[in-house]
């Protein structure tokens, strides 16, 4: 249906040393007016400062260094720091893909920052079309294609560029639009394909100005719709997404906001798709792998792969070391490399795609969730956290 403008981680040989003498004095004399009233305490006290020891021949004595506390430096990642107020949490990145030196980070409090030097350093970033109103917008999502790219926050706001990022227009929205935009996806000029958290995709051409529904209801209507449908939780369902990941291919998997069962939409499908969980907990996040499957992370710190590279209901269990916090994202820099992120600093590794994953213990250091796994290409890559956390892949 076309909606009119605007809806929406051996010993050393010992040596003897002479034995220094000791002052003819010791140990000291006390005065009798103080001998009857001293304390233990204070008589050791006394009597060590009154030993003067003798210098060992031929030793010269230097002052110790004072400590100092450092942080342990992060194997493969580096941290940048941001010039934002404390308690931002980042939400979103994104590199113009002619020019990957030149990028913008997303998050609350109406947090916009620019880079030009492939993300070493930031600047904030004031675009006057989003600051017009007295709001507090939470920076969701941003894409690029080419020059042109997309910004979407909450209260509902949608900005586009079609110059890098050198300038930015607000697009206007439908009062209408249902639901909050939390994703956004640039597939081509004046073209973008756009999410809500109740399930609404919509797609436009001609710069935002129209939206087309992609899918014919949404996520509440099909699952109340179809009662008998036999997910378990889906009966007169009236949440949200907590999540939502779309793959290279425009395939979309999205997580209930009480995470007890999971949706996926493929192009071409009138309507979202429920699975139940296949596991016993509540799952957290989904994703998609390099090769296509998925990846699963259920709440308090479990990771979980589908068998095969297509959909299915079938997942299996990957021991992780996740000391018990929760792992919340995970980011593929290639097939067989990928970063899992989460809770107090959790950062881990697998270089088999994902049978195995070691724990980067340097992280734990981070006093920060970490939320979010972003690699732009095999060299370019980026963990988002809380209190303004960004981590920069080295390699």
């Amino acid at each position: 249906m076309a909606l009119a403008h605007s809806i929406f981680t051996p010993l050393k040989p010992l040596t003897t040393t002479p034995r220094p003498l000791l002052p003819h004095n010791f140990p000291p004399r006390l005065p009798l007016c103080r001998a009857a009233n001293i304390n233990r305490r204070q008589l050791i006290a006394e009597t060590a400062a009154a030993i003067v020891l003798p210098p060992l021949l031929g030793v010269t004595l230097s002052p110790i260094p004072a400590a100092k506390a450092e942080e342990t430096p992060l194997s493969e990642w580096e941290r940048v720091f941001l010039p934002i107020d404390p308690g931002v949490v980042l939400l979103d990145i994104a590199f113009v893909p002619d020019d990957l030196n030149h990028g913008f980070v997303l998050g609350t409090r109406q947090t916009i920052l620019e880079t030009k030097d492939g993300g070493t350093t930031w600047v904030p970033r004031s675009i006057a079309s989003a600051e017009e109103e007295d709001f507090n917008y939470r920076f969701n999502s941003i894409s690029f294609k080419g020059k042109e790219g997309w910004i979407i926050g909450k209260p509902a706001i949608l900005l586009h560029t079609s110059d890098a990022g050198e300038n930015w227009e607000r697009i206007p929205l439908s009062s209408q639009l249902p639901g909050d935009m939390v994703y956004i996806k640039a597939t081509g000029e004046q073209s973008a394909e756009m999410v809500t958290d109740e399930g609404a995709i919509y797609i436009t051409s001609n710069k935002g100005y129209n939206w087309k529904a992609a899918i014919q209801e949404t996520v509440s209507a099909t699952l109340n719709r179809t009662v008998s449908s036999g997910i378990s939780g889906a009966s007169y369902y009236t949440g949200t997404f907590s999540t939502v990941n779309r793959s290279p291919d425009g395939r979309y998997v999205a997580v209930s906001s009480r995470g007890n069962f999971y949706l996926t939409w493929e192009p071409g499908q009138a309507y979202w798709q429920p699975h139940n969980r296949a596991v016993a907990r509540r799952i957290q996040s989904m994703g998609w792998r390099a090769d296509g499957g998925l990846w699963l992370l259920v709440r308090g710190g479990g990771l979980y792969l589908s068998k095969g590279t297509g959909l299915t209901e079938d997942f299996e269990e990957v021991s992780v070391q996740s000391r018990g916090f929760g792992i919340l994202d995970v980011g593929y820099r290639s097939q067989d490399e990928a970063w899992a992120a989460g809770g107090s600093g959790i950062l881990l590794k697998t270089t088999n795609g994902g049978k195995t994953w070691i724990r980067d213990k340097a992280a734990d250091n981070i006093a920060a969730n970490l939320y979010s796994v972003k690699f732009i290409n095999d060299n370019q890559g980026f963990v988002l956290g809380n209190d303004g956390v960004l981590l920069k892949y080295l390699g």
